[in-house]
Order: C-alpha cells, then sequence, then structure tokens
C-alpha cells in the first residue's frame, strides 16, 4: 500500500440471504448472479471487487441500477457488512474495527451525501450543517462559526436562518455538502447525490463540486448511473455489473477504450 493510497479494498463479496457464508463457500463462481438465485436462494449483490483510491483522488463507481454500486460503497463504512474481503483505509481494516473505532471513524474521517438529501425539516439550515460537529460535542459558538463558513463556501450565504422546506432540490443538496463538509472529513462518499435534481442543476453542482474539491482536495468515492456524469467527474472509474468490475481506468481511457480496459491490469487507482 502506497503511502498516498487512502482505501484500498481487497476482493470484498455482499450475498443476501438467509445463509450468506454458507452459500458463498459453496458458491460456483462460473454462475451468473441470476443462477445463483435461482439454486441457491442468495443474491450475491457484490462479487470479489478490488481496487484502491489514492488520497484526494474522486473514484467514481458507475453502474446502472442493480449493479451493486451503492451495497459496495455502504461496505466502505460498514453500514452494510461485507460477507468476505476488507476494506483498509489507512491502513486500518474497517471490517474487523470495534463498534467504538467505528464510530469514530464515521464521525471523524468519513461524511456521506445522499441522493434524497437528508436534511432535518424541523432545524434552520445553519443547524442542518453543524449537526455533525454537534454530535461530536463542539461547543454552540464553534460549530455555528464553521457551519456559516462551509455555507458562504457552497454559495448558500444568508440563508441560514431558513428551513429546508423554503430551498430549492439544488440548494438542500448544497445543504446536505456542507454539513458533509462541515466535519472536515478525509473522505467523502456521494451515492448518486445530484440523480434527484433537474438535468441544469446537476451540472450546476457538478461544477460546484468540481470547484470545491480544488479548494479542499478530500479523498472522494462517487457512485453514479450516468456515464457522462462519471467521465466529468473522476479521476478514475470502476464500471460495474451484475456486482463485479467490468472496467477500471482512467476516463481517458475508458472512452479511448470502451470494454478493453482490463480491471486486473490497473494497479494504482
Amino acid at each position: 500500500m502506497n503511502s498516498s493510497t487512502k482505501i484500498v479494498c481487497n476482493n470484498i463479496w455482499k450475498v443476501f440471504g438467509p445463509n450468506p457464508q454458507k452459500a458463498l463457500s459453496e458458491l460456483d463462481h462460473s454462475l451468473s448472479r441470476a443462477e445463483v438465485l435461482e439454486q441457491t436462494g442468495h443474491v450475491v449483490a457484490v462479487r470479489d471487487m478490488s481496487f484502491s483510491v489514492e488520497e484526494g483522488e474522486t473514484f467514481v463507481v458507475m453502474g446502472l441500477s442493480g449493479s451493486g454500486k451503492s451495497t459496495l460503497v455502504r461496505c466502505l463504512s460498514r453500514l452494510i457488512e461485507p460477507t468476505a474481503g476488507e476494506v483498509l483505509i489507512d491502513n486500518e481494516d474497517v471490517v474487523k474495527m470495534s463498534d467504538a473505532a467505528l464510530t469514530h471513524l464515521r464521525r471523524t474521517k468519513m461524511s456521506m451525501v445522499f441522493q434524497h438529501f437528508g436534511l432535518f425539516p424541523h432545524r434552520r439550515i445553519v443547524d442542518n450543517i453543524a449537526f455533525g460537529l454537534e454530535i461530536r460535542g463542539v461547543g454552540k459558538k464553534e460549530r455555528t462559526d464553521k457551519a456559516m463558513e462551509v455555507l458562504e463556501m457552497v454559495g448558500l450565504s444568508g440563508w441560514d436562518q431558513h428551513y429546508p422546506r423554503e430551498l430549492s432540490g439544488g440548494m438542500q443538496q448544497r445543504v446536505g455538502l456542507a454539513r458533509a463538509m462541515a466535519v472536515d472529513p478525509e473522505i467523502l462518499i456521494f451515492d448518486e447525490p445530484f440523480s434527484a435534481l433537474d438535468p441544469l442543476i446537476r451540472r450546476e453542482m457538478q461544477d460546484e463540486l468540481l470547484r470545491l474539491q480544488k479548494l479542499v482536495k478530500k479523498t472522494m468515492v462517487f457512485i453514479t448511473h450516468d456515464f457522462l456524469e462519471a467521465i466529468k467527474m473522476g479521476d478514475h472509474i470502476a464500471i460495474m455489473k451484475d456486482g463485479e468490475t467490468s472496467q477500471i481506468g482512467t476516463p481517458e481511457e475508458l472512452v479511448a477504450n470502451p470494454g478493453l480496459c482490463n480491471p486486473t491490469s490497473v494497479t494504482s487507482v
């Protein structure tokens, strides 16, 4: 593992069903996902995924609905428990972490931004943004100051005393982004954050995130089903199909050689 490597996933599997460990141990690897489901009653959501993410880069996982991309990204923080494999963050295996260590990781090192914003409707915008700092026990003045600073960074100065229902969808997603950034995480995970937005607003949010990334240089994992969005946002892109990697490469490699980029040949992604 290079000193600049932030995340490493080694042979991640996620099997859903009544006895996933047994199903995995007896799995015929030549069978398709549909055949495994028919024969065993188990769903192989993620199949033997391996990749690495360098510090400060945006790594995109792209795939159609049902490809396993959201399940995979939830395995990184153990919102979903992997059936097998390891997830290394700064060379620590997340899969083996205690509950206390996992809580600390989620509170201090990573933040997630979801498709449907997840804002608290009864809290003003400034308090939504400061929520993660409040959970950490940061004092009211300090967390409010930080929330106001991040609010300005995402272009929403003057909206701090409003409620989420008073903001447009694009503005609400900016608040979600600001809330994730307020805790100053090392890793930002985006699960199709812009797919619920109108096309024009979506492009604006893509540009906004690219602008912010130049400023903050966080390690980002970005999930999308949109190839053009993946090409625009990603330093490296993994394309998933039926729970496994079909390609990994830079946007240039994927555009120049669609379907030809061998994931096993990429050693530093």
